[in-house]
């Protein structure tokens, strides 16, 4: 039927599951028509609204719209679309910033409620009624389980030669029943290449040609390139004393343009045979995996740019091979995480002189998108690294700071802190001993030495010696950012 005529399936207060993770594989066309019939409600004076759950981010066909047409009263669990952003920090959109490997089970323990339709793109549907996946998998097995109905949008744009490239695990299970998940390498295929559907669940079928919106990085700049530079000679370093094989740990890495200096800089340094178990392929990886530089990577969704889907599409059949997309509760699930023995690699907005990681908020207020699966790898992975220019908006803010205004990663969780300055090594480390290496190591010149003082008095006039703060100073740095729109002092 008409993308309209689905719509129409959707209701007031409704919460519905929607596929698409990082722009990629999000339906096209019924959330655009639905926005179209939720603008038309509220233009006769009707209110209408709904709770939204996605993989992650999506696209301004979806999150974007819906977010214009005052469509979305609660939103989980990522998010990167501006104007949806711009609602949630204005308070009109409530927003739960989850780990990505708990949405699945949060929504099959009955923490989020009922799902009552689930909106789900596919590259097809077979004459048994299975379905092949699209570009991403995210939540989808879940929302296609547990909805009381669904609408399917098969989109003629994606590629059929992504047949074969799934793998969808069937075997959770809810405690007391959970048994252990088979998978012990990051290639492993325990599942089946399709998604399952009820049938007498599927109120509508619509079909679309359109591409994902997918944009592109800029060539990694000199610092990304010198972050890159000090965390692949970490790495080196790490396999010459022995605590890392030639061939390193599964790989995972955040998106982003220091992602791809990363997995450049491996590629330039020499790493062979290595392997991926992450969320996302963007084009860094896509380019290691053509290469065979990375003869395996495990993820949840591709995130490339128009170049990067022509080179997907031209040789798929290679990829096919070498890429297994999963449902994002296996992509991050913790288990797993903890058994691969992941090397995390994720960004973050600002870390403290103890370790402390800030990935999400804007002087501890404004959601930026979301901590998305960095919880999972930072905590259970083998290492866990986090990366920042050390320092943003021209100088005027420095990335590391007395304390952070608000906490993804406790210092508990935080191994490596990264800069174009250096690397700091916090394992094994105590709180002041931290707080030395960050300061000598990761703080851009122009705001070490406030930093060394701001210590030097903590460590001086703090009641308490083991992590030093002088509590009415501490956030100072980002009062002076919010007053001044700069941490330099006056």
């Amino acid at each position: 039927m008409s993308a309209e005529h689905a719509a129409a399936q959707i209701q007031p207060g409704m919460t519905v599951g929607m596929s698409g993770f990082t722009g990629s594989g999000y339906p096209k066309a019924v959330p655009l028509a639905l926005a179209g019939r939720i603008e038309a409600a509220q233009g006769r004076g009707e209110k209408f609204a709904l709770r939204v759950l996605t993989g992650a981010s999506t696209a301004p066909e979806l999150d974007g719209a819906l977010a214009k047409a005052g469509g979305i009263d609660f939103r989980l669990p990522y998010q990167s679309d501006p104007e949806l952003r711009a609602r949630i920090n204005r308070g009109e959109i409530d927003y739960m910033d989850v780990h990505l490997g708990q949405v699945a089970q949060y929504t099959w323990f009955g923490f989020l409620g009922k799902i009552d339709v689930a909106v789900v793109e596919v590259a097809g549907i077979l004459p048994d009624g299975r379905l092949i996946p699209s570009t991403s998998i995210g939540n989808n097995k879940t929302w296609l389980d547990l909805a009381d109905k669904v609408i399917l949008e098969v989109n003629s744009t994606q590629p059929l030669g992504l047949d074969g490239m799934h793998d969808i695990y069937y075997g959770t299970a809810l405690p007391p029943n959970r048994q252990p998940i088979p998978l012990t390498q990051a290639g492993d295929r325990i599942g089946e290449p399709y998604l399952r559907v009820d049938p007498a669940k599927v109120v509508a079928v619509v079909e679309t040609h359109a591409p994902d919106r997918l944009g592109r990085f800029s060539a990694p700049d000199e610092t990304s390139q010198r972050i890159a530079s000090h965390l692949v000679e970490f790495l080196k370093h790490e396999i010459k004393v022995g605590r890392l094989p030639e061939n390193l740990l599964p790989l995972q890495s955040g998106v982003g343009n220091i992602a791809n200096a990363v997995l450049g800089g491996l590629r330039d340094g020499g790493f062979t045979n290595l392997t991926a178990f992450t969320e996302v392929i963007q084009d860094g990886m896509l380019d290691l995996i053509r290469t065979d530089t990375i003869r395996m990577a495990s993820a949840t969704a591709l995130s490339l740019s128009p170049e990067g889907v022509q080179e997907f599409a031209r040789n798929i059949d290679h990829y096919r091979e070498r890429i297994v997309l999963r449902p994002q509760e296996i992509s991050n699930h913790a288990e797993l995480v903890r058994r691969l023995g992941c090397i995390g690699i994720n960004g973050m907005v600002e870390a403290d002189l103890y370790g402390n990681v800030n990935s999400t908020h804007v002087a501890g207020t404004s959601i930026i998108n979301g901590i998305g699966g960095s919880g999972d790898f930072a905590r259970n992975g083998f290492l866990s690294c986090f990366v920042t220019p050390s320092t943003a908006k021209n100088g005027a803010i420095s990335c590391i700071v007395p304390m952070v205004s608000h906490v993804d990663h406790t210092e508990h969780d935080v191994c490596i802190v990264v800069t174009e300055q250096g690397l700091a090594d916090l394992r094994g480390l105590s709180p002041k001993q931290r707080a030395r290496s960050v300061i000598a190591n990761c703080a851009h010149p122009d705001y070490r030495p406030l930093l060394q003082d701001y210590f030097d008095r903590a460590c001086r006039d703090s009641k308490g010696k083991h992590t030093p703060h002088l509590l009415g100073e501490a956030l100072s740095w980002h009062e002076r950012l919010v007053e001044q729109g700069s941490m330099r002092p006056n």
